[in-house]
């Protein structure tokens, strides 16, 4: 296509392409701005690494939309992607963007029951299975009612399939012809389902333009010179959107085949990474690695960290190993387009009252309330959220969207408490808050209480059945490698920080947590494991 091209056509697309705010063009801008420059380095186990520059990604995704195309896949159409973090994937979530299609993932350690299931629910013309995935991709959609298409990365398609490479052939490198509107669809992302079913969260081109990614740059958690190790899996909010917003910034993203404390350590070191995101958990697990006091980490400029406080002997230690790096807390929602809150210290003494729960304070594009069961504003309830980045809805759910999205707020179901200077600090969820003889138990203050205590490596903590208490509180302790406290020692451990009724009634000692692909622990599984001898027992065993 010319560059005047368009301005020859009556359907509509001049028009569009002259105003339109569309998260796929982005790509096209910035190869235009800045092509030679890595969008992508990709690294391998052995060690090998590719880089895919702006202009490379900008041509791989219009093919993939051409490709798209051939295969009838139009404006509003889903399409399916299964993968790993690899850049296929992002040249596919990009070449559906600019189709005008609406991309959605499924998580690669889903069963085919559980592929099916999202599916069916999704309803994409086509499924694209991304590296080693087909096998696992073909069972799922040979036990879905519609069959969609399926398209595989690697291996031998089989009858009715049609491989990655066919679908490239021939297609044109040059950006395709698609109508794309702002208030259209990019992305229907599931919910990690932690608490209940996954969720298709809607989320507009709007919501990311005009919201996320601005706030992001406003508050510096991303920049252009960004080198981002990028840890959270493309199949959720969390990568897709990272991967978004760096992209639209123009920054570099490094990906790695494994988050592994060891892997993660070298990538910083040899890729000169500037900022990386991960759990408090994984910042736990990598400072204790053999390799944390021989690797470079002087090129960290940021530690972003979410899913939980983060203990105040972590930030100490790996400041240490990189002098120049500033953490930065985060919390945020799929529902509010991965936008929310952020903050920033350089050492313990910057968290505002020292206290670890600390989550920052809202982006600039996010309206806060903090409301009681009664819908009254205070101090310590609901956190409500008013934002451009605010969801459509949940996709085909009207019901559960009308639980959430209610009175001009999402109402969010995480317990929080609001200071006077806009500071949030985290409580719980409402899900996860514990009710036992008539009081109510914040799960995460018990949870890190106990990680106080030097024999623990990780904890969470739930409410279990309990005929006289309604529910009493439980904890799961994964045990550090030398040390072995009993259940009585973390009890007193609990009982002499804590008030009798927060104290846990019982300890379990686990070998693993069952978390998400995200590092949350998956309480439901948890409360499952703990009210079953015999899945407890196994998990032991691992």
């Amino acid at each position: 296509m010319t560059s005047d091209g368009p301005a020859r056509r009556g359907d509509g697309l001049v028009e569009n392409l002259l105003r339109r705010a569309a998260l796929g063009d982005m790509v096209r801008r910035q190869a235009a701005r800045q092509g030679d420059k890595p969008a992508i380095i990709a690294r391998s186990g052995s060690g090998s690494r590719r880089v895919i520059t702006y202009r490379d990604l900008d041509r791989l995704s219009n093919r993939v939309a051409h490709g798209l195309a051939r295969l009838d896949v139009g404006r509003g159409d889903r399409v399916a992607v299964m993968s790993h973090n690899a850049p296929e994937a992002v040249g596919v979530y990009y070449g559906v963007l600019k189709q005008g299609s609406v991309f959605t993932s499924l998580n690669p350690s889903y069963t085919p029951a559980e592929v099916a299931l999202q599916v069916d629910h999704s309803t994409p013309r086509v499924v694209i299975a991304g590296p080693g995935m087909a096998e696992r991709a073909r069972a799922g959609v040979a036990g879905t009612r519609d069959r969609p298409r399926l398209v595989v990365m690697d291996g031998t398609p089989e009858p009715g399939e049609i491989g990655f490479s066919e679908m490239l052939d021939g297609a044109s490198g040059d950006m395709p012809e698609a109508l794309v509107d702002e208030n259209d669809l990019a992305m229907v992302m599931y919910t990690s389902g932690t608490e209940s079913v996954p969720k298709g969260v809607m989320v507009t081109h709007r919501a990311m333009m005009i919201s996320t990614t601005p706030s992001w740059s406003y508050e510096r958690y991303v920049e252009t010179t960004d080198v981002f190790l990028l840890l959270a899996p493309v199949y959720t909010m969390a990568g897709t959107g990272a991967v978004t917003n760096l992209i639209s910034m123009g920054a570099t993203l490094v990906m790695i085949p494994r988050t592994e404390p060891g892997a993660v350590l070298e990538a910083i070191e040899a890729e000169g990474v500037t900022n990386t995101s991960q759990t408090p958990t994984f910042y736990h697990r990598m400072i204790r690695h053999p390799d944390f006091g021989r690797r470079d980490l002087s090129s960290l400029r940021q530690a972003h960290v979410y899913g939980g406080p983060i203990p105040f002997g972590v930030v100490s230690e790996l400041s240490r190993r990189a002098p120049g790096v500033t953490w930065a807390t985060y919390w945020g929602q799929s529902e509010l387009s991965q936008l929310g809150v952020i903050g920033f210290f350089k050492d313990p003494s910057d968290v505002p009252e020292g206290d670890s729960r600390w989550i920052g304070r809202p982006t600039p594009h996010v309206e806060v309330r903090v409301v009681d069961e009664g819908g009254v504003d205070c101090e310590v309830g609901e956190l409500l959220c008013r934002s451009p980045g605010v969801m459509e809805g949940y996709y085909r759910n009207p019901r559960a969207t009308d639980a959430v999205l209610r009175d001009g707020w999402l109402h969010t179901g995480d317990v929080v408490r609001l200071d006077p200077d806009g500071n949030l600090f985290f409580h719980d969820r409402l899900k996860d808050m514990i009710k036992t003889g008539g009081m109510n138990v914040s799960s995460a203050e018990v949870e890190e209480t106990i990680r106080m205590h030097p024999g623990v490596m990780e904890a969470a903590v739930v409410g279990m059945p309990h005929p006289e208490w309604t529910e009493a509180v439980t904890a799961a302790v994964v045990a550090g490698p030398d040390a072995s406290p009993s259940q009585v020692e973390l009890i007193e451990f609990c009982r002499a920080r804590l008030a009798g009724y927060k104290t846990p009634k019982r300890v379990e000692f686990v070998s693993d947590l069952p978390i998400d692909s995200q590092g949350k622990v998956r309480k439901r599984e948890l409360r499952e494991m703990l009210g079953n001898p015999g899945v407890r027992a196994r998990q032991e065993r691992t």
